[in-house]
């Protein structure tokens, strides 16, 4: 195997995308694919020559083999960005000695980030969904996690609104045993001590159009990413009911942004955008449907790229989407 690199991406000569479920190490028979197991690893370190030698090195001299890797160096500035998917044989690489090997090459490079994941292995990213009234994004996060299709286990749901008990959300949620927290919040307590404690064993927080600023103070103490979605209606329509704004005013594109939380409102990281284009035929009814539903595909998609450490950040307030 041999690697080129141009535009900042390193092509694998011969490559050619398959499905997960279809990687064999090299030599093994068919039958034996079902030893072959996803790797993904990460990395963001001071860039200097043969990062990516010493990378397949690690890899290679554990019987591992690269499928794709993806690399970027922003124009000048000597910072290294890398995303690496293997396959490799458990019985001859154990979860351990893959994160010894790797935090080794971390050290030698000054790494600011190394992460490997294993999806096989690893247990699935645990969430707390925070929503408020509105529930599009939530059931379509709902019956995603539900079908397989996000990488995730829901530990809780938790409002400021409270929903009848015999809803589809509070029934799904009842059927699978998903608890749902309802802390209704005022201009003078926004609960969010008791917001701390619910998610404090969680890997990350999704606001699925939680209408509540979360403070600095918050997001310190909680330590960890929150991602949130909100419409992109263009230009720009703010206070109540944005759509109707937007669609009084003959808006030719709506959108959805989904990003990092920080303190400054709306003002994290960017994850994912999404856009769609509407004309003189919609009604408002169509019109709120479509940017629902950027908003529903916009979210999941940024959550599916951060468990698949797609994303890295990027300067303050920038990121790398692989």
């Amino acid at each position: 195997m041999f690697v080129r690199r141009a535009s900042n991406v390193l092509l694998v000569a011969g490559f050619r995308p398959r499905l997960f479920s279809s990687w064999k190490l090299p030599g093994q028979s068919q039958d034996a694919s079902s030893n072959a197991t996803l790797g993904i690893h990460v990395f963001q370190c001071p860039d200097s020559v043969g990062i990516v030698a010493k990378l397949s090195e690690c890899i290679a001299s554990r019987g591992g083999n690269i499928q794709s890797i993806d690399v970027f160096v922003p124009e000048n500035k000597e910072i290294f960005y890398s995303r690496c998917e293997f396959v490799f044989d458990p019985t001859r690489w154990s979860r351990a000695s893959i994160d010894e090997d790797f935090a080794k090459l971390s050290k030698s490079f000054n790494a600011v980030t190394s992460a490997v994941r294993v999806p096989f292995l690893d247990p699935k990213y645990k969430i707390a969904v925070l929503t408020s009234k509105q529930d599009h994004c939530l059931v379509d996060l709902l019956y995603g996690w539900q079908e397989g299709r996000l990488p995730v286990d829901i530990s809780c749901v938790i409002s400021n609104h409270q929903r009848a008990p015999n809803t589809h959300v509070t029934r799904f949620l009842e059927r699978h045993g998903i608890p749902y927290h309802y802390l209704p919040t005022t201009a003078a307590n926004k609960r969010e001590d008791e917001l701390l404690e619910l998610v404090t064993d969680t890997d990350f927080l999704v606001l699925a159009r939680y209408m509540q600023i979360l403070s600095g103070k918050f997001l310190d103490s909680y330590g960890k990413d929150v991602i949130n979605i909100h419409h992109g209606l263009l230009p720009s329509f703010k206070g109540g009911n944005p759509s109707k704004q937007a669609y009084d005013a003959g808006v030719k594109l709506i959108g959805a942004t989904s990003h990092f939380v920080i303190e400054e409102l709306d003002g994290g990281p960017i994850i994912e955008q999404m856009v769609e284009q509407v004309s003189h035929r919609d009604n408002l009814r169509s019109f709120v449907q479509k940017s629902e539903n950027l908003e529903k595909q916009c979210l999941r998609k940024a959550i599916r790229s951060y468990c698949e450490l797609r994303v890295l950040r990027y300067e303050e307030k920038k990121t790398v989407v692989f």
